[in-house]
């Protein structure tokens, strides 16, 4: 089968980004001819079709002066040229579904449009909360879960400006998910695929086409993650710095642990300074390592040398993959009791849950899970075999079922009726 792979970028910025390159490589080895559409990027993967990519959109910062920023959002809401560059590979790469991720803001449903006049299959996997929620979270100004969108009300998000507190960017991404809900955008995607149970039911209470609307839990390759054989020593988090992932929460926990009792975080983002600023100001800097980015072995065995994994997220998680590569390393979780975390992690068998935004909690459950290496290292024993319910190739298996249910289903439509 011939598959095309969206994303706004390629190369590994973050977890959807690392579940389609890796899932690729799977199905390539099972045979199948696939192939990408971005946005250029300097940091882009080389692939065959990137003379075809539209320009590089920034937005983190936002262009200067107001006619790049109108120019900037109007792209947001529909781009030509991110549509160009679309119809041009669908006709030389000719797939027989095409699969999408996060293709929001730098290259729009604009692209969908070639995708529906041929009348081929899409599918389209969803990593956040943004079809349902205009800043993709959940989270309000204050950082706090509000709901306030559902179902439709996006109005919400403009008048509570959830986006960091923005009254221009939070009604632009009000404007942005009205007008795509209101000219249905995304009637061309056939199956949305909802990685936990929770966002499959967020979605369906957001009137996300709900029929469509089908679960199928990520995977772990279980082939490039050696287990732990041995217990561990201290905390360790793995994932990106920015606001909604928690991370202060892990900083000021850091206050309350044992002594002798250390926090490593692996990972960059906006809130690396902030953080370890914080980490001064509270007293810890003794305490709490920070690693930056590292690589995706070096970080698997950061896994294996530390006794847990801490998502001490505000947010409603999806199903991270963090949870899934630490329990092949044989490693528990500590995390919050928070949107799909509770599918993953088995409280007092594969790690604890903890309420969220509360330091406390979180250090007393890290101080039990940690404090006892041999008892974490079972536990995570425990969660090894778990993870063999997430394999890749039962996750290649489900998408494969998937992409023959909407190809066979286009292939009996009547031409146009798609």
């Amino acid at each position: 089968m011939r598959i095309l792979h969206v994303n706004k970028f390629l190369h590994r910025r973050g977890g959807a980004e690392a579940y389609m390159l890796d899932l690729a490589e799977a199905q390539r080895a099972e045979g199948h001819d696939v192939g990408f559409f971005a946005m250029q990027h300097p940091e882009n993967d080389g692939d065959v079709n990137d003379d075809l990519f539209p320009a590089r959109m920034e937005l983190n910062p936002p262009p200067e002066g107001l006619a790049a920023r109108v120019r900037t959002a109007g792209q947001i809401i529909y781009r030509p040229d991110a549509r160009a560059g679309m119809d041009a590979v669908l006709d030389r790469v000719r797939p027989d579904v095409v699969h999408l991720h996060n293709i929001y803001h730098q290259l729009s449903p604009s692209i969908l449009r070639p995708v529906k006049k041929r009348g081929i299959a899409a599918v389209m996997t969803l990593h956040d909360y943004k079809l349902a929620c205009p800043t993709y979270q959940f989270l309000d100004a204050d950082g706090k879960i509000c709901e306030a969108c559902l179902p439709g009300k996006f109005r919400n998000a403009t008048r509570k400006r959830c986006n960091q507190g923005s009254l221009a960017g939070s009604a632009l991404a009000t404007i942005e998910l009205s007008v795509h809900r209101a000219t249905h955008a995304y009637d061309a995607v056939d199956a949305l695929i909802c990685p936990s149970e929770f966002l499959r039911t967020k979605m369906a209470q957001g009137r996300v086409y709900p029929e469509r609307l089908v679960h199928l839990p990520n995977f772990c390759d279980l082939h490039q993650i050696t287990a732990a054989t041995q217990p561990g020593a201290g905390v360790l988090y793995a994932g990106r710095l920015s606001p909604e992932k928690g991370v202060d929460v892990l900083v000021d926990a850091a206050a309350h642990l044992p002594a002798g009792l250390r926090v490593t975080i692996a990972g960059d983002g906006p809130e690396r300074a902030a953080l370890e600023k914080r980490a001064a100001d509270r007293g810890v800097v003794d305490r709490v390592t920070f690693l930056g980015r590292i690589p995706g072995q070096d970080l698997h065995q950061q896994m294996r040398d530390h006794a847990v994994v801490v998502v001490p997220s505000r947010w409603y998680e999806n199903q991270p993959m963090t949870i899934l590569e630490a329990y092949a390393a044989a490693r528990p979780v500590v995390g919050s009791l928070l949107g799909g975390l509770p599918e993953l992690i088995d409280e007092g068998v594969t790690g604890r849950l903890v309420t969220h935004d509360d330091p406390t909690a979180l250090a007393a459950a890290l101080s039990e899970v940690a404090g006892d290496p041999a008892a974490a290292h079972r536990m995570g024993m425990v969660a090894r075999e778990r993870t063999h319910a997430f394999s890749i190739d039962t996750h290649v298996r489900g998408l494969d079922e998937i992409y023959q249910r909407v190809v066979a289903r286009h292939a009996a439509a009547p031409r146009g009726k798609n």
